[in-house]
């Protein structure tokens, strides 16, 4: 092995240097809680303020639109629940895509136990939502739209503008799971017409256990988490102020470095889809080709199981993912992938590879001899694979 190889950046990131030296001193010195009234307090609230104008800058936000909570899955759950609950009187429906996290999807089962009606979009081969579907989908009851920015196992960034357009031109309130696009997507929630968004600090080199709810001036939510006043009486609890301080930190830097980060993870995410379709066959990209996420590879490799490779790769110290991390557990195959029409053979052989800033030519270059040489011994041993070369058909679609 010659080195550890990281390409699972999907589901965390390494924290960034500038954003652990930023942190540091909020886990030492200035420890205070900020809601105390000292002066130790006061360079906490100061700190919490500035992380809370940065992340509301990166997305072009007012301050006071950024609410902290302890990551996505928060985020997604209080947006979704409390709209639910708190427009009970005005409507029962929601509609959401097929792909979206498991954060939405098992917040949507719960609405359904409790009354709710959910509308699941069907998406085209790329993942991709057609917003005439979403206006076509909605009624006199619906209160609610959820659609992710950019799908977390293969990188399909959504028509989100045009989709925003219709929920504000049908008074419908649009929510965005934006955990994967935060930090590397221009984002614009004015332009956009988004309501609500959800956004992670550990997707963007930030520290993990910290998030952010965007909620737009005049919307009304009710706390999801009981207990004190803290974030003007929406969202109780101590206030993780080294994690904020993070997160303000990373949507810093994310601002800052975002068009050269992408550029340098675009350039080597086409080279990884070249080598790996033209030099490994029966492979097939998942996910839109052009509208996607710059670091995010998502292959199907044919006549093996994704878990295989997966396992083969880890050996060799390369660290890849077979979809999302939340769902790393389950047997079954991805709801993305099968929501875009792979057979579940096919969704099963299927490996995500997601790259970073620090990600180089060379490491992709060596994950991908790796894939190769992982894929032929693994269809060395599979009878489907057999089976395929004597029926003497040389190509196949995936």
């Amino acid at each position: 092995m010659k080195g550890k190889i990281y390409l699972d950046n999907a589901a965390t990131t390494e924290t960034h240097p500038e954003v652990l030296e930023a942190m540091i001193p909020y886990l030492k010195g200035f420890y205070g809680n900020p809601s105390s009234i000292h002066g130790m307090a006061k360079y906490a609230r100061d700190a919490r303020e500035c992380a809370r104008s940065s992340v509301a800058e990166l997305i072009n936000a007012e301050p006071k639109e950024i609410y902290f909570t302890s990551g996505g899955t928060e985020s997604d759950n209080w947006a979704l629940k409390s709209v639910a609950f708190g427009n009970r009187s005005k409507g029962n429906h929601i509609i959401v895509s097929k792909i979206e996290h498991h954060a939405v999807m098992n917040s949507c089962e719960f609405l359904e136990k409790n009354g709710f009606e959910i509308t699941y979009l069907d998406v085209d081969e790329y993942g991709t939502v057609d917003p005439e579907d979403v206006r076509k989908a909605l009624r006199p009851e619906t209160v609610l739209i959820s659609v992710m920015y950019a799908n977390n196992e293969i990188g399909t960034i959504e028509p989100i503008s045009e989709i925003g357009k219709i929920a504000r031109e049908n008074g419908v309130l649009f929510h965005t799971d934006a955990v994967q696009a935060f930090g590397h997507v221009q984002i614009d929630v004015k332009r956009e017409n988004i309501d609500l968004l959800s956004a992670s600090a550990h997707k963007l080199y930030g520290p993990k256990g910290v998030g952010a709810l965007y909620i737009r001036e005049g919307v009304k939510l009710e706390p999801l988490v009981h207990g004190g006043a803290q974030e003007r009486g929406v969202r109780a609890g101590t206030e993780n102020v080294p994690g904020i301080v993070g997160m303000g930190k990373a949507a810093e830097i994310a601002k800052r470095d975002m068009v050269e980060r992408n550029a340098k993870e675009t350039e080597l995410r086409d080279h990884m889809v070249r080598r790996i379709l033209e030099e490994v066959p029966f492979t097939k990209l998942n996910g839109h080709m052009i509208q996607r996420l710059s670091g995010n590879v998502n292959i199907a490799f044919r006549f093996i199981e994704g878990e295989s490779v997966l396992m083969m790769l880890n050996h060799k110290g390369i660290f890849v993912s077979t979809g999302s991390a939340c769902a790393s557990g389950s047997l079954d195959p991805s709801h993305v992938l099968l929501a875009i029409g792979l057979e579940h053979e096919v969704a099963h052989g299927s490996i995500r590879f997601t790259l970073s800033y620090k990600t180089t030519r060379d490491e992709v270059d060596e994950a991908v001899d790796a894939v190769k040489e992982s894929v032929e011994r693994l269809r060395a041993m599979s009878p489907l694979y057999a089976d395929h070369l004597k029926s003497g058909i040389e190509k196949m679609e995936v």
